[in-house]
C-alpha cells in the first residue's frame, strides 16, 4: 500500500497517525473541515482536502481525487458514516475504523474481541450526540464493518482504551500532570488501586497501520499500554518523569464528602477494571511503548503546552477540605 486517505488526521490520534504513515513512506491525504490548525501544511508529503465527512457527496468527490489505497477512518461518532465509508470504499486494501474500548457491554477482565459483549445501539442512540451514548454507537459502527467485511470490504476496527499523549486536547492526562506539578500532596479517590486501561497515542498509530497491513476483514483488535498500572502508580510514574516527588493520599467516599466530592469526578477512576486484551494486537507484531517513556513524553508535551486539564479539576479548595481532615484522622 502506497497511498493512505486519513479522515481526521490534524487532531491528536489522526494527527499521530499521519506523522506514524510518513514514517513508513505513505503519500497521505487528510479530509478535513479545516476548522483546526493543519500541523502538516508545509509538508508536501500531505496533501488536505477540505469537507464535512458527514456529507456523503463531498467524501466521494474526496475519495476519488485521493484514490486510496488504505484508508482510516477516526471521526466516525455515528454508525450511518460507518456505513456510508464502507459502500464508498468498498475496493480499498484496507478501511480501519477507530473504535473505542466503550464499546464493551460486559464488565469481565480482560475484555477480549469476539468474545466480550458488545453494547447495544437503539435507533434513538445511532443519531445522539451525548456522551451517554458514545458506546453504543462505536460498538454499531463494528457491526457495520463486520456488515461490510461480510460483502467482501477489507473492513476492520480497532478499539484503543482511554488514549494520552502528546497533543492531547481533552487534556485528561493534563489535570494529574498539573496536580503533581503544582502540589506535594495528590489526592487519589478510593484506595489507589484503581485500574482504568489506558492507550499511548503513538501504539494506537502503529497499531492502526498495522492492523491496515496485516489485519484481517471483519475483525477487530483491541489497543492498550502493554503494561497496566494502578491509578497511585500513574501519579508516582508522572512525578519521577518530572523529576519530583509526591505524597499520595488516598480518600474514600466518606472523606471525599467531606470536600462535597465523588470519586467519579476524577479522571481514570473506574470502581470496576477496565481491561482490554491486547494479545490478539500482538500477534500482528505489534509492540507497545514502554510505560516509563510513553509517560515521559507526555509530561514533556504538557509542559511546553498550555495544558492544564482544568475543566476536568474537582477543586483543590475542596480537596483541601479533604486532606484537612484526613490530617485530624
Amino acid at each position: 500500500m502506497e497511498r493512505a486517505f486519513v479522515i481526521g488526521g490534524t487532531r491528536f490520534i489522526g494527527r499521530h497517525l499521519v506523522e506514524e504513515l510518513l514514517a513508513h513512506e505513505y503519500d497521505v491525504t487528510i479530509f478535513t473541515r479545516g476548522n483546526h490548525e493543519n500541523p502538516f501544511a508545509e509538508d508536501d508529503r500531505v496533501s488536505h482536502l477540505e469537507g464535512n465527512r458527514t456529507n456523503d457527496s463531498a467524501l466521494e468527490v474526496a475519495a476519488e481525487n485521493a484514490d486510496p489505497d488504505a484508508v482510516f477512518d477516526c471521526i466516525a461518532y455515528h454508525p450511518k458514516d460507518v456505513r456510508a465509508a464502507t459502500r464508498l470504499f468498498d475496493d480499498v486494501e484496507a478501511y480501519v475504523y477507530v473504535s473505542s474500548g466503550a464499546a464493551y457491554e460486559s464488565e469481565e477482565i480482560p475484555k477480549r474481541e469476539g468474545v466480550t459483549a458488545l453494547e447495544s445501539c437503539l435507533t434513538e442512540q445511532e443519531t445522539d450526540d451525548s456522551s451517554e451514548s458514545y458506546g453504543n454507537r462505536k460498538a454499531e459502527g463494528d457491526r457495520a464493518v463486520f456488515a461490510a467485511a461480510d460483502r467482501g470490504v477489507n473492513a476492520m476496527a480497532v478499539r484503543p482504551s482511554i488514549v494520552y499523549g502528546p497533543h492531547d486536547y481533552t487534556e485528561r492526562l493534563d489535570v494529574w500532570i498539573d496536580r503533581v506539578n503544582e502540589h506535594d500532596r495528590v489526592l487519589v479517590p478510593g484506595d489507589g488501586t484503581n485500574v482504568w486501561h489506558r492507550a499511548y497515542v503513538e501504539d494506537v498509530a502503529s497499531a492502526l497501520r498495522i492492523v491496515a497491513e496485516r489485519g484481517d476483514p471483519g475483525e477487530a483488535y483491541n489497543v492498550g499500554d502493554r503494561r497496566l498500572v494502578t491509578l497511585e502508580e500513574s501519579i508516582e510514574l508522572i512525578a519521577d518523569a518530572l523529576e519530583t516527588s509526591v505524597e499520595v493520599v488516598t480518600a474514600g467516599p466518606r472523606e471525599l464528602a467531606a470536600g462535597e466530592l465523588e470519586p467519579e469526578e476524577y479522571l481514570f477512576y473506574r470502581e470496576y477494571p477496565h481491561i482490554l486484551s491486547t494479545a490478539k494486537l500482538a500477534e500482528l507484531g505489534w509492540e507497545s511503548t514502554p510505560l516509563e517513556e510513553a509517560i515521559e513524553r507526555s509530561v514533556a508535551d504538557h509542559l511546553e503546552s498550555d495544558r492544564d486539564g482544568a475543566e476536568h479539576d474537582p477543586g483543590r479548595a475542596s480537596e483541601e477540605r479533604v486532606l484537612g481532615v484526613l490530617e485530624t484522622m
